[in-house]
């Protein structure tokens, strides 16, 4: 009986062990608070933990090509699904806490305000965002819930609408706004799907209301829910800290969307699902989406960057996704930060990711051999 007793506990610390690394993004929110505080030099360490420490990990730490049991229980998944549900308290005790105490931190200087809430807007794009990825993909509500708390927290609710009803029916056609298309800088990407992915999910959302003789006025629009949800934070922020609080409240949003869009600009870029002619496209498969096995990053962003299996099992919890070979999915060089940091340089990206696109295009569609007429076929986004 003692033996039985003593075991139960065991398990569940083994069970929480092998969940313990992907728990290191919490550590960002006390640093987060010793920014604060301390202010000066400090600051700085919010970006650079999040883009730097965990590149050099990287590095350190190699790849990592196991892939978790298919057949683990909820019980076996339970530390690693509750990171995603405590995040959403401690970012926003965290992210209001900072709007009502640093516009009042008279060690605080103007530039150290706005340098502090980027780094904030840095840990809510990198991790929030990535959460609520997480959270908007399960089946209960009470996740889904949350995924719009984390959303509307940096003004982006319409991403979850735009992710599960355009994304991954469109991903990799022209029809999907955040498919970066091959040689299409970062630069000349950003604007163009800050403007067609909020129309692509608010008409999908209209589209499904249509659908049953609904306007886009209903209730049932969520919609409606993303604006409610987003003008009570900013209210919140201007309760909490004035003009100010809600300048710098804008200036996180801000900088956790272009976190996001990165992101996705990396995700899919150059890579092209077969137009099987009809507007009808080949179904998704590993190759439509590039990977990154590198243990470190994966640990930060749970798993994102084994992409090709997010796209085959959307709703697969994170710590049982799949990692594909370079025979079967592409494989970035590097992981998420470092290629997130080459968007934002053109020319570099280019010399990096369009040699490899022509590999992935001669490996998997020999077939055709003008691209650029090939393109010009295709269905294009109606917007």
């Amino acid at each position: 009986m003692t033996s039985q007793t003593n075991a139960i506990p065991r398990l569940e610390l083994r069970r929480f062990s092998r969940a313990l690394p992907f728990w290191l993004s919490l550590g960002l929110i006390p640093l987060t608070w010793v920014a604060a505080l301390q202010g000066g030099w400090v600051i700085a360490l919010l970006p650079l933990v999040t883009w730097f420490l965990f590149s050099l990990l990287d590095a350190v730490l190699g790849l990592n090509l196991d892939n978790a049991d298919l057949e683990a229980t909820q019980d076996d998944l339970f530390w690693y699904r509750l990171v995603t549900l405590v995040w959403v308290p401690a970012q926003f005790v965290t992210l209001f806490g900072l709007v009502w105490y640093v516009p009042q931190a008279a060690h605080l200087g103007g530039f150290e305000k706005v340098a502090l809430f980027f780094g904030v807007g840095v840990i809510t794009g990198t991790i929030g965002i990535n959460y609520s990825h997480e959270l908007m993909h399960q089946k209960n509500r009470l996740e889904r819930g949350l995924a719009d708390i984390l959303l509307a927290m940096v003004l982006y609710s319409h991403f979850r609408s735009e992710h599960l009803l355009v994304h991954h029916r469109y991903v990799a056609t022209p029809r999907d706004p955040v498919t970066a298309r091959y040689n299409e800088g970062f630069h000349r990407f950003y604007p163009r799907v800050l403007r067609q992915s909020w129309h692509s999910a608010f008409d999908a959302e209209a589209d499904m209301l249509a659908r049953k003789n609904l306007p886009w006025t209903n209730r049932r629009n969520p919609f409606w829910k993303y604006w409610a949800l987003q003008a009570g934070f900013v209210i919140l922020a201007l309760i909490l800290g004035g003009w100010i609080g809600v300048l710098l409240f804008l200036v996180q949003a801000g900088v956790a969307i272009w976190q996001l869009e990165l992101v996705n600009y990396i995700e899919h870029y150059g890579l092209t699902r077969k137009h099987l002619g009809d507007g009808k496209y080949e179904h998704v498969k590993p190759h439509h989406s590039w990977n990154a096995a590198h243990r470190a990053s994966n640990w930060l962003l749970i798993n994102l960057q084994r992409h090709s299996d997010h796209h085959y099992k959307p709703d697969r919890r994170f710590p049982v996704l799949q990692n594909y070979g370079a025979d079967e999915a592409p494989q970035l060089p590097f992981g998420y930060p470092v290629m997130t940091m080459a968007a934002m340089f053109p020319p570099l990206w280019r010399r990096i990711m369009n040699p490899r696109v022509r590999e992935w295009r001669r490996m998997h569609y020999p077939e055709i051999t003008d691209w650029a007429a090939y393109n010009k076929r295709q269905t294009p986004m109606p917007r």
